[in-house]
């Protein structure tokens, strides 16, 4: 059976082929939207994976070079691992599908999309959201409730509902929302400093046209879908959690209410080593159920006391922020650093500053290919006080650095007013809740510090929530620490300046967030983040007027576009003799704009001069130090600038008659000499007798 389903968003056509590809998926379809097709396959495991106690749930976002044209580069020239995009694309769609799975289910699970074919005004992205979506929801996989996901952009002061290539280059949003036909799941935004409003009326905006995708997929849904396979649900014995309860539950409550953390955790693994010590023997193969309860006691507990008795762990209010303090200049030799902390999370970033040629390469299917400004997360085992092997960034580094990027990316000074590459390194150093967010923070310190002159300082802050079963109660808390988040619904992420909002991030684990919750955490995080700034700007008011002597200094100057190739030479002879001559850095772009690097002055100033004198035009009338490069009997050949040279005929060189040249001037003389004449052929005319003849009119006046 095959089928091609069709409906219209935003004036385009969304196309579904079903039925004809993937004979062995569950469900295998092509999404398409205008050029862009995505092919989506998911599958699940027959049984459920033996000891675990998560849902093994994985999403593969692929980016296929040859559908935008391209050969991948270097030697192998085949994809490699995924790139930071498709990463970041891939826990786009995690999250909000998986918190819709059934709680219990354990089988594994995959859905894979293949990004085949691109058109950039119809993102990929997007795309395979809702592929993913309409896949589950087709396939046996028990995946019942269909999300939909638009991206939503302001141009000219208008919503526009998945914004083309030129639109986006205008809007002043890039927002993503997914959401199902009632709540919201997933909110993604970056944008140059939005109003709390705008940015709630976007997001509600995305709603109402999520609605009607999700209408859409239901409908295939009902038509086409697959029968939904029963779940072998994990679920503990009744009689072990009851006794388990029956013995712990009042001892785990009181740990629960202490308010310090180091001491809360040290009773806890007192009542944990009790626990154990009472059931081994009865319960010996089942550490993991009595964990399990163990867990579940600890969320109630804690659920019931932020909910029902206004009661946060750590005694603060619902809106207070945990002590925070700001230092700028902690590490000598580097460009720039930020050391920010909050309660017990503390990130330390550094910035360091290199020319325009560090920019990042970017070989991918998006239209962007190359940046400037880069921000990299790094969240080491100590920084939870943990020990475990050093790798590369996961996911969730690589996620968190983008977030941070993103929040900071409107403020950074165009190459323009800041010719240099910036590349921000946030160190975790200590993590109690919303690492990211600090950051944020302490990126704007370490820029600040470097001398960058960002539009305006920036911060952020982590809402939690906190619902009833039935989600008819709910209460949003500023600040969230580890064991809010950990126990929490919602993890929404806000950073922005004092103008407006510069990144959202949230995701939930939860069936979605009402608009209340929404509106409710946007105004919240305004409040927390206006005091967080009163904090850096105590710190640091503007960015150093000087940047550190040990950042190299960059010198600009224009030349004709025309005049390039003199500077660049034959395969880049010219251009590396000066590099290799004065040690610089040296940028070219295509306008004629020069940008030399370098940090020691009098080399850079070197570097200008040589790169002036192989663009100047040669002007009658104008007087210049050559260098005599040949004789012959009739005069002398002198080169005035690089690769420019001139005859002064043997009449030429002196007031009185001239026998023979060399009286005058010999091989590798530097001589003063004017321009008299620069004949139809381009040839040059050179006067040493005029030149002494004006020099000496010069000094008269002079005198």
């Amino acid at each position: 059976m095959s089928e091609t389903i069709e409906t219209t968003i935003a004036g385009r056509t969304l196309k579904v082929d079903y039925g004809k590809i993937g004979m062995l998926s569950d469900c295998a379809i092509f999404i398409s939207y205008g050029d862009t097709v995505v092919l989506v396959n998911a599958n699940a495991s027959d049984k459920p994976r033996e000891g675990v106690d998560f849902f093994p749930l994985s999403i593969e976002y692929e980016e296929k070079l040859y559908s935008v044209g391209k050969i991948p580069g270097g030697f192998i020239k085949r994809e490699g691992k995924p790139t930071d995009k498709a990463i970041l694309h891939a826990r786009a769609i995690d999250r909000p599908l998986r918190p819709l799975f059934p709680k219990g289910y354990r089988n594994d699970v995959q859905v894979v999309c293949t990004v085949v074919s691109v058109e950039q005004d119809n993102l990929p992205d997007i795309l395979a959201i809702n592929g993913a979506s309409i896949a589950l929801c087709l396939s046996s996989i028990p995946f019942n409730t269909p999300v939909g996901a638009v991206s939503v952009g302001i141009v000219d002061e208008k919503f526009v509902i998945n914004p083309g290539l030129e639109e986006r280059k205008k809007s002043t949003l890039n927002l993503t929302v997914c959401a199902t036909d009632e709540r919201i799941m997933m909110v993604e935004a970056g944008g140059s400093e939005i109003a709390e409003d705008v940015m709630y009326d976007a997001i509600m905006f995305g709603f109402e046209e999520c609605k009607k995708i999700v209408k859409f997929q239901k409908e295939i849904m009902d038509k086409y879908g697959k029968e939904k396979i029963v779940p072998e649900l994990y679920k503990v014995d009744e009689t072990l959690e009851q006794e388990v309860r029956d013995f712990c539950f009042d001892m785990v409550k009181e740990v629960m209410y202490i308010t310090d953390r180091d001491k809360r955790n040290d009773e806890l693994d007192a009542v944990k080593q009790k626990v154990d010590d009472e059931f081994k023997e009865k319960y010996p193969d089942n550490g993991a159920d009595i964990a399990e309860v163990l867990y579940k006691i600890q969320k109630e507990i804690v659920r019931n006391m932020l909910l029902n008795e206004h009661r946060r762990p750590d005694g603060r209010k619902f809106d207070e922020i945990r002590p925070i303090s700001c230092e700028v200049g902690i590490l000598p030799r580097t460009h720039g650093t930020g050391l920010f902390t909050r309660g017990l999370t503390q990130v330390m970033t550094v910035a360091t500053l290199g020319s325009l040629g560090d920019a990042q390469i970017l070989d991918g299917i998006s239209s962007e290919e190359s940046k400037r400004y880069i921000h990299h997360y790094n969240f080491p085992s100590y920084s939870t006080g943990e020990t475990r092997p050093l790798r590369g960034p996961g996911r969730r580094e690589i996620g968190h650095g983008a977030l941070a990027e993103k929040a900071l990316i409107p403020l950074i000074p165009s190459e323009e007013e800041f010719p240099y590459t910036i590349r921000l390194v946030s160190e975790v150093l200590s993590s109690n809740g919303s690492t990211s967010q600090a950051s944020i923070c302490g990126s704007t310190l370490a820029l600040l510090d470097a001398g960058v002159p960002i539009k305006r300082p920036a911060a952020g802050i982590a809402m939690g929530l906190i619902t009833s079963e039935d989600l008819s109660k709910e209460e949003i808390i500023t600040d969230i620490q580890g064991i809010e988040d950990f126990f929490g619904d919602m993890d929404f992420k806000v950073g922005g300046t004092e103008v407006g909002i510069t990144a959202i991030q949230f995701d939930t684990k939860i069936h979605g967030l009402s608009k209340e919750c929404v509106r409710g955490a946007l105004d919240g995080a305004r409040k927390a983040r206006l005091f967080i700034l009163d904090k850096i700007n105590a710190c640091i008011e503007a960015p150093r007027k000087e940047l550190s002597k040990y950042a190299p200094k960059t010198f600009t100057m224009n030349i004709a576009p025309d005049k390039i190739r003199d500077v660049i030479g034959a395969g880049g002879k010219v251009i590396n003799k000066i590099i290799a001559e004065t040690g610089v850095k040296i940028d070219i772009k295509e306008d004629g704009k020069i940008f030399v690097m370098s940090d020691d002055t009098e080399s850079a100033k070197k570097a200008l001069k040589i790169i002036d004198d192989l663009t100047r035009e040669v002007k009658v009338g104008e007087i210049y130090l050559g260098k005599v490069t040949n004789i012959t009997k009739f005069g002398a050949f002198v080169e005035i600038l690089p690769g420019k040279e001139g005859l002064v005929h043997i009449s030429k060189l002196d007031f009185k008659r001239v026998n023979k040249v060399e009286d005058v001037v010999s091989l590798g003389d530097e001589i003063l000499v004017k321009v008299v004449e620069i004949d139809n052929q381009g040839r040059i005319n050179l006067s040493r007798k005029d030149a002494i003849k004006d020099s000496e009119k010069k000094e008269s006046k002079e005198e």
